[in-house]
């Protein structure tokens, strides 16, 4: 039996973005389509949608602490750096319609990129990560992305450029970075957001955001691929509960 959906999950309306000139849409509502298919949705406990979000970047940027404050709720003080690949699963209720994402966070340094890699095809939405306080990162984001979109469709994922650790950056130092990181995001069409997983400054605006996006998109995509088919059916063919019970059962047994 899974947890009832945490009040803080659920999505009613479109949520804001962080900046509108690196957004990947303005618009404060969600498309017509996906709210008719919504609203003949019938809650019949069959089926979740779930969608796979990776986490890439540097070593220590702040991945997991990012992750880790969103699912659990707190802040690692004694950072442990990520060994290949974890993951963890999130349910949303976005316009009344369960829905899961699973967030998978991917190591950073170099020896465990092979491994890494292999966790990345199939993604709906990618983050990329960098470190406001460290410009090299923000740097190399780029080629995070290209390796991690060499396993995906670009036309069928969302790119997010996340700051991190804007807790310890001076104002200059975050006014000049945050500038740099919407321009990238603007010639990389990604929408921008600047995080502290510390003191959890945006980190819950942030994945709520990537949660309402990536749902629009799945359902948007499936109408489209559905054609004349029952709308309300469109919101149940790319997940199952058994699918939601078999990644749980598969986390626990995870080494």
């Amino acid at each position: 039996m899974l947890p009832p959906i945490k009040s803080d999950r659920i999505i009613t309306h479109m949520p804001k973005y962080f900046s509108e000139k690196s957004a990947l849409q303005t618009k404060e509502v969600f498309h017509p389509q996906v709210k008719a298919a919504c609203q003949n949705y019938k809650q019949d406990g069959i089926c979740f949608n779930v969608a796979k979000v990776i986490v890439v970047g540097d070593v220590s940027v702040g991945k997991t602490c990012l992750v880790s404050r969103f699912c659990r709720g707190g802040f690692a003080k004694n950072y442990k750096a990520t060994i290949g690949v974890d993951f963890d699963t999130e349910r949303f209720q976005v316009l009344g319609v369960p829905f899961s994402v699973q967030l998978w966070d991917t190591a950073g340094q170099e020896r465990f990129k092979c491994i890494a890699s292999t966790y990345y095809r199939g993604a709906q939405a990618i983050i990329v990560v960098f470190d406001l306080s460290r410009g090299s990162s923000l740097a190399h984001a780029r080629q995070w992305l290209e390796d991690a979109m060499k396993e995906n469709d670009p036309s069928s994922v969302l790119l997010f450029l996340v700051g991190t650790k804007k807790d310890i950056s001076t104002p200059e130092q975050l006014a000049y970075v945050e500038q740099e990181a919407i321009t990238m995001s603007d010639e990389i069409r990604a929408e921008f957001w600047a995080v502290s997983a510390k003191s959890g400054d945006g980190v819950r605006d942030f994945f709520l955001r990537v949660a309402a996006l990536t749902f629009e998109a799945n359902v948007l995509s499936e109408l489209k691929k559905s054609g004349p088919r029952n709308a309300a059916d469109v919101i149940k063919i790319t997940g199952s509960l058994e699918d939601e019970r078999k990644l749980v059962k598969r986390k626990a047994n995870c080494c």
